[in-house]
């Protein structure tokens, strides 16, 4: 059939059109089905970051232990020890301290289970730590403590106590001579305390010295010489013969040491030249040694003419 040149022209305009309408229904198609692709991938993303969140929110609600919390923990002979356990996120969960010595159930949360009054347990809501308190510390409550979370499988954080005994020294010993008329110093040293003690008392047998007990006494308290020791003193000024005997030097809460105190006239100690005793005894010595040597004489000769008859 034959189509004159307009028709021609508005059949191929028409074709054109069609053609163009196809490939934009095409590419609609296409790029809808790659965008559709993409949108889920996306929102996968978007499900991922979701799960992600909710399980980091469930984790953050599990109780762990916070890093600052310590596990080692010293205290002194005779003062009060804190064993502190951290524990974030405990919501209904029970805290029990125990001791590992002898897996002795110390307390459950604020409930002491132990007969020793020493031992108690409190909690402090903001910083969100339970504390386990010794009071007057002694050498055997060193060890390791377990504090224990109610959880499945149960958590435990650990704490290890050292007990520090200080050391109470006289540095001239158990015994010293002085001359009478002279000036003594006994010095009492403490060594290797976390906390010195807040005073130390001085006795004489067992009467406390103070600066009215005889003129010229001087006590000067206890003040630290070094990063380790700590030393007190007591002077007496022209000593006599009644400060003689013994000294006790008592700091607060540690043990007492104690020192003798001989008092010398000349170059002996005064209480061997008390009353005759000592003067005597060398005479009768003298008299009495002769005697004896003729009387075993005698008894020898006795016995030797017997043998030989």
């Amino acid at each position: 059939m034959w189509v004159s040149g307009e028709s021609s022209w508005s059949v191929r305009f028409f074709l054109l059109l069609v053609l163009l309408h196809l490939s934009g229904t095409l590419a609609y198609s296409y790029w809808g089905q790659h965008r559709g692709s993409g949108g889920f991938k996306h929102s996968n993303r978007r499900n991922l970051g979701r799960h992600r969140r909710k399980d980091a929110l469930l984790a953050a609600e599990v109780p762990y232990f916070d890093p600052t919390s310590p596990t080692h923990v010293k205290a002194q002979l005779g003062s009060s020890a804190y064993l502190p356990c951290k524990i974030k996120n405990l919501g209904n969960k029970s805290v029990s301290w125990v001791r590992n010595r002898d897996a002795h159930i110390l307390s459950v949360d604020r409930y002491t289970f132990i007969t020793d009054a020493r031992f108690a347990a409190w909690h402090e809501a903001l910083t969100n730590t339970w504390t386990l308190q010794v009071k007057f510390v002694e050498e055997k409550d060193a060890g390791r403590y377990e504090c224990q979370v109610s959880t499945e499988p149960k958590m435990s954080h650990f704490v290890q106590l050292t007990v520090i005994t200080p050391r109470v020294t006289i540095p001239a010993g158990s015994e010293l001579h002085v001359r009478s008329g002279s000036t003594v110093t006994i010095k009492c040293v403490v060594s290797h305390a976390l906390h010195p003690p807040s005073y130390v008392f001085w006795y004489h047998e067992d009467a406390r010295v103070t600066d009215n007990s005889w003129a010229g006494v001087e006590q000067v308290p206890l003040r630290r010489v070094s990063s380790e020791a700590s030393v007190a003193s007591l002077t007496i000024n022209s000593v006599s013969h009644t400060h003689a005997g013994n000294y006790t030097c008592a700091p607060a809460a540690l043990t007492p040491v104690s020192v003798i105190l001989h008092v010398l006239n000349g170059e002996r100690p005064a209480a061997m030249q008390h009353g005759t005793s000592p003067a005597v005894r060398p005479h009768v010595y003298n008299v009495i040694t002769p005697v004896a040597a003729h009387f075993s004489s005698l008894l020898l000769s006795i016995f030797y003419n017997v043998l030989h008859r």
